[in-house]
């Protein structure tokens, strides 16, 4: 749930009250009757934003008081956002995803405009753009390099461990009861509030990160509010949970032409190319699992194969006790996916029903074109890739259908009376309509990865084939079984005689080919 709170400076306008008519959980604080003297007005023009040291100190009484708010009414986390920011719908659910302290969303500004267009976040004193070791300068050359690269990591989804921060950031409750605060620093000669915010969080413990995947657009200048329509133009037409800025290639271009300092101005903070178009694939495919303790079994490798062939994923994590979410984070980051992950606090598996529908209730909502649900122990064959990425372009039918292979080793597959999965074809790669009224198989166990009535739609079955590694190693099986024992006692959602041949010591068993 999310309460909202506004600083009331004096407004000459009813935009907060009409807010707080559509959203009875605002806050309206307004600012001390004597808190802007006639000599001490905020201005902005189309050159700049003129800040004055008084009103900079202003400014952070005012972020003060919602840190107070946030902590005396123990909100998980604090979400302060300047009020010329216009955000992804799912930058909040992303940035609590993140599970970092002290996060910001990077946002690209020009701040005046013949100036290439910069982030609000920075990695080491007043605003370099570089690093450099304590008690050495870089030279010019070495300087502009280093600048180019953090530049140009920034250009790319991820989550990004930087030096400063602000306008766009979120403070968990961790942070805000350890004593970060905007305050002055008496001895520090850093100009603004932001600076002083990141130095003592530093102090305090805390690692300051900057995320990319929801670029919000800066209203800057009043002559922006064009590009602001054409921002949400570009939202509506290719939202995403995970569209971001693209701007590497654009930046390697400028480089291989001999270009020192990038013009930045010329890179549009609402480019709504995506990773699809970039690969020549204009319906990607969006990658659905959910997750539990996954870290230890086949995890790493099934990801690292899917992200040969998917455009983003969204991932469910089911209260994991291990490093599941890091591995999903690392390897989508390796091959620059955008990737959503949720994480439950309390496993809810023994009724698998809410999970699936969670799952899904995640999936749609980043409005994909096909959707790939598979397990944390599905794997495609080796050869699947290129395939796959040519199956999103058909527009002829709905889903896909392929056969599984319950992998009893590394090398062999069963096939008996009880485990012949793989002589059928089962819906796994499906088109999402949103004019479609799906129906879900409402059981605690065995209810479908998928809503039941898919088949209703044109579907094509195809010989690409995944490896189901869940009962390769033994003592999974053995686990499995006493799982299945356990939660469904009486074989009312599945068959009494395959829970038991789980144990048959002589399964007959056929070589995997490739």
């Amino acid at each position: 749930m999310v309460d909202y709170a506004f600083i009331d400076d004096h407004n000459e306008h009813h935009e907060l009250q009409n807010f707080s008519l559509r959203y009875p959980n605002t806050r309206i604080i307004p600012a001390q009757a004597n808190s802007r003297p006639e000599n001490e007005t905020y201005q902005c023009d189309e050159t700049t934003h003129h800040w004055q040291e008084t009103l900079i100190w202003k400014v952070a009484g005012f972020k003060e008081r919602l840190i107070a708010l946030a902590l005396a009414e123990g909100y998980d986390y604090l979400f302060l956002v300047d009020s010329d920011l216009y955000l992804h719908p799912e930058t909040l659910r992303h940035l609590i995803s993140l599970e970092k302290d002290i996060v910001s969303e990077v946002f690209w500004t020009k701040w005046a405009p013949d100036l290439q267009a910069l982030p609000q976040v920075w990695l080491s004193g007043q605003y370099k753009l570089y690093s450099e070791p304590r008690g050495e300068a870089l030279n010019e050359a070495a300087a502009n390099q280093a600048t180019l690269e953090f530049l140009k990591q920034l250009s790319r989804p991820g989550t990004y461990k930087v030096g400063g921060l602000g306008a766009c950031t979120l403070i968990s409750a961790k942070a805000l009861s350890a004593g970060v605060s905007f305050q002055e620093i008496y001895n520090l000669d850093l100009i603004g509030e932001d600076r002083h915010f990141c130095v003592r969080a530093a102090a305090l413990g805390f690692e300051l990160f900057a995320d990319t995947h929801y670029p919000p657009y800066h209203i800057y200048r009043e002559s922006e509010l064009a590009g602001l329509k054409q921002y949400k133009k570009n939202l509506k037409k290719t939202f995403n949970v995970s569209e971001s800025l693209h701007l590497s290639s654009t930046v390697d271009k400028l480089k291989d032409n001999g270009a020192d300092n990038i013009p930045y101005s010329n890179l549009s903070a609402y480019n709504s190319t995506t990773r699809d178009s970039e690969s020549g694939c204009t319906a990607g495919i969006t990658l659905g699992m959910l997750i539990r303790n996954e870290a230890g079994r086949y995890l790493y490798d099934v990801l690292d194969h899917a992200a040969q062939y998917v455009s983003k994923a969204v991932i469910l994590d089911d209260a994991s006790e291990d490093e599941s979410a890091e591995i999903c984070r690392s390897v989508f980051a390796r091959y620059n996916i955008p990737l959503t992950l949720v994480r439950n606090k309390e496993a809810g598996f023994h009724n698998e029903i809410l999970l699936r529908k969670q799952l899904w209730q995640l999936l749609i909502s980043t409005h994909p074109s096909w959707i790939l649900c598979l397990d944390a122990d599905e794997i495609f064959e080796a050869s699947a890739p290129p395939a796959l990425k040519a199956l999103a372009q058909r527009a002829d039918v709905d889903y896909f259908a392929f056969r599984l292979y319950d992998m009893w080793s590394s090398t062999h597959y069963r096939d008996d009376t009880h485990w012949m999965a793989h002589h059928y074809y089962r819906p796994l790669l499906i088109r999402y309509r949103s004019d479609f009224d799906y129906v879900w198989q409402e059981t605690p166990q065995h209810c479908g990865r998928y809503p039941l009535n898919i088949l209703e739609q044109k579907g094509e079955m195809n010989p690409l084939r995944v490896k189901h590694l869940g009962w390769a190693n033994p003592r999974e099986r053995l686990a499995k079984y006493f799982r299945y024992k356990r939660l469904d006692p009486d074989a009312k959602y599945g068959i009494a005689a395959q829970y038991e041949s789980i144990l048959d010591p002589c399964p007959n068993l056929i070589p995997w080919q490739d």
